[in-house]
């Protein structure tokens, strides 16, 4: 019987390549679609489950367990092939999506989602360490924006798709559908991807991953509650972030001492890969502020209803997909980043302005316009941050140096949410004070609780114009004086929102002056890694 070939290395030659790159695309297609799917379904999740108040942890659940495993599959993959990580995360995701397509109550759910998180922490930093498998770094610019396009695309589709698929069949679908292609990206990586044999006996730091997880998650906690379930000062927060922090702290002095550490801190001396973190996060805080706030100023402000509000953020992935495949091909060309990242950087803060010109009288066109100008920023930018970290180090420590990378950026839109979040209630009640008219203040605890985002529902606003009813026919008038107040304070608070936006612009643009030129390698780039090696 045959000795089935391994390889001491994760590249991936001749025909092969191409499959492993349709797989990696499939791969991104679906795990990063899978979101905007099921959030387009969860109000109807919520009915039928009776868990609004556990809402927020089908979301938590996923992110939590998808963040803290980044970068441990990152290093594992640097020694024993993305190929077992890959299927592991693929399968996991697999069971995670049927069993909460089979879910009968919240708690279930939360579980199922956690178990597709662990799956999706593969499927996040495996996909750009396989690109760097296949393709030079010189050649990698153009595809690592093919997949940041693809990541766009599916971000278009998903809510369409989540609609569609709640209204003809059932909820539980919008998980069913990931089997069918994960399925196919198993086969595909069966196929295309090289088992890996490593060239030394490695002792896996298993303690120092154990550690990274427990330091972790009562900071993604913190940050996930800050401005919600406790106030930022609360000693709750407090002692969710010190003990963090301190655990934290215990890591970085392990890693020091450890024989093959999972996060080495020499990698922090490398200007190029400290100064990329640091703008992951802050090219982070600023696209994920957009996401999620944007479709409230659309439907809260322009008064775009709710059901279409899926599409809100096309206009600004459509300038994502141009700007990611744009700065990829210029990259493969030149060979060269630098000056391309700050124009990228000043397209950002160019589209941060024109978020901040925005009121009450701004059409739908300008809105789409500006989205559009952000997007070509972010979308130019972002690529561009992978293949510089993935440049700036030996091929045999991509897959650390790239999940570590997106994991930062990960943690900027988990920093983001909170951040936004507390912006715009805190403004929001501010302004609604001070603007609803004296008549009507002493109403105004009696009718609904003042988040600004729960009163866009159809259903509070119902709620609200059923109360005012009561009234009789000076009612309407109440109720039209209110809500005019609520668009207002809206208005205002998201302008607050977008100032600071602004400024997490800005530190992105000033940092892209910090982040050092080293000019995109060819071939040998492998071969330059593998003669270490031998």
């Amino acid at each position: 019987m045959a000795k089935q070939e391994v390889q001491t290395t994760n590249q991936i030659t001749g025909s092969k390549k191409w499959w492993a790159l349709a797989t990696v695309l499939l791969t991104m297609f679906f795990s990063s679609m899978d979101q905007t799917v099921v959030s387009t379904a969860m109000p109807t999740v919520i009915g039928d489950l009776h868990g609004l108040n556990l809402y927020a942890w089908v979301f938590t659940a996923y992110m939590m367990a998808s963040s803290v495993t980044i970068p441990i599959y990152g290093k594992l993959s640097d020694v024993f092939g993305r190929k077992p990580f890959y299927l592991f995360g693929l399968i996991m995701f697999g069971i995670g999506s049927a069993v909460s397509g089979q879910a009968h109550t919240m708690i279930e759910l939360i579980w199922a989602r956690a178990f597709q998180g662990i799956g999706a922490g593969a499927m996040m930093s495996m996909p750009r360490a396989t690109v760097g498998d296949i393709f030079t770094p010189k050649e990698r610019g153009k595809w690592m924006g093919v997949m940041m396009a693809v990541f766009g695309l599916s971000s278009i589709i998903g809510p369409a798709l989540g609609g569609w698929i709640t209204d003809t069949f059932s909820w539980r679908w919008v998980f069913y559908i990931n089997l069918p292609f994960a399925i196919l990206a198993i086969i595909g990586v069966v196929i295309t991807l090289p088992k890996v044999r490593a060239e030394h006996r490695v002792k896996v730091d298993w303690p120092g991953s154990i550690i990274l997880v427990i330091g972790l998650i009562p900071i993604l906690l913190g940050f996930t509650w800050a401005g919600t379930k406790y106030a930022w000062g609360s000693p709750t927060e407090i002692m969710l972030f010190i003990g963090g922090l301190i655990v934290l702290l215990l890591f970085v002095l392990w890693e020091r001492k450890a024989e093959d550490p999972l996060l080495a801190p020499s990698l922090f001396k490398n200007r190029i890969f400290s100064t990329s973190l640091i703008l992951g996060i802050l090219i982070g805080m600023t696209m994920f502020g957009s996401l999620m706030f944007l479709p409230v100023f659309v439907q809260g402000v322009l008064g775009l209803n709710a059901q279409s509000s899926g599409w809100v953020m096309s206009p600004m992935m459509l300038g994502f997909i141009v700007g990611s495949i744009v700065s990829g091909q210029v990259m493969s060309k030149t060979g060269r980043y630098k000056y391309l990242a700050r124009i990228s950087g000043a397209v950002i803060v160019v589209g941060s302005i024109l978020l901040n010109q925005m009121n009450t009288h701004t059409t739908w066109i300008s809105v789409a316009c500006n989205m559009v100008v952000l997007g070509l920023g972010i979308g130019s930018l972002m690529p561009l941050m992978n293949m510089v970290v993935q440049n700036a180090f030996p091929y045999k420590m991509m897959g650390t140096v790239n999940s570590t990378q997106q994991f930062v950026s990960s943690l900027g839109g988990v920093i983001a949410s909170p951040i936004f979040g507390s912006i715009l209630n805190k403004s929001f009640n501010q302004k609604f004070n001070e603007t609803l008219p004296a008549s009507l203040q002493q109403l105004k605890s009696k009718l609904v609780e003042l988040n600004p985002q729960a009163l866009l529902t159809s259903e509070a606003q119902h709620a609200i114009a059923d109360q005012f009813n009561m009234f009789g026919t000076a009612g309407h008038q109440m109720y039209l004086q209110f809500m005019d107040a609520v668009k207002a304070s809206l208005t205002y608070g998201i302008q607050r929102l977008f100032m600071v936006g602004l400024i997490f612009a800005i530190l992105s643009l000033i940092g892209t002056f910090f982040l050092p030129e080293s000019k995109l390698k060819g071939r040998e780039y492998f071969q330059s890694d593998s003669s270490r090696e031998h």
